[in-house]
């Protein structure tokens, strides 16, 4: 699977890690429903660090089509929940 970081760029992700990520896309989707803002900024970065650790990086110039698009570190509480739909981040 291809996943993309919104400002940095894509990884490739084996399929067998959906399941260990998807904790934390569940979190981080109740952490928007409820509005907790420090919940969800330190969700966000754990997941971005999952995806950085379980990824690996594909080089700049490689522009694959992505599966799985997720915002960058720095996108807000608001931002993230524009795009988001009911399934969360991440496809179950």
């Amino acid at each position: 699977m291809i996943v993309r970081i919104m400002g940095e760029g894509q990884v490739r992700l084996a399929d067998g890690h959906l399941a260990d990520l998807n904790k934390l896309d569940d979190d981080l989707l109740s952490e928007i429903q409820n509005g907790d803002g420090p919940g969800f900024r330190r969700t966000l970065q754990a997941l971005l660090a999952r995806v950085r650790e379980l990824g690996e990086p594909l080089p700049d110039d490689s522009l694959e089509p992505s599966e799985l698009i997720l915002p960058s570190e720095d996108a807000t509480l608001e931002e993230v929940r524009d795009l988001l739909s009911d399934d969360g981040l991440i496809p179950g």
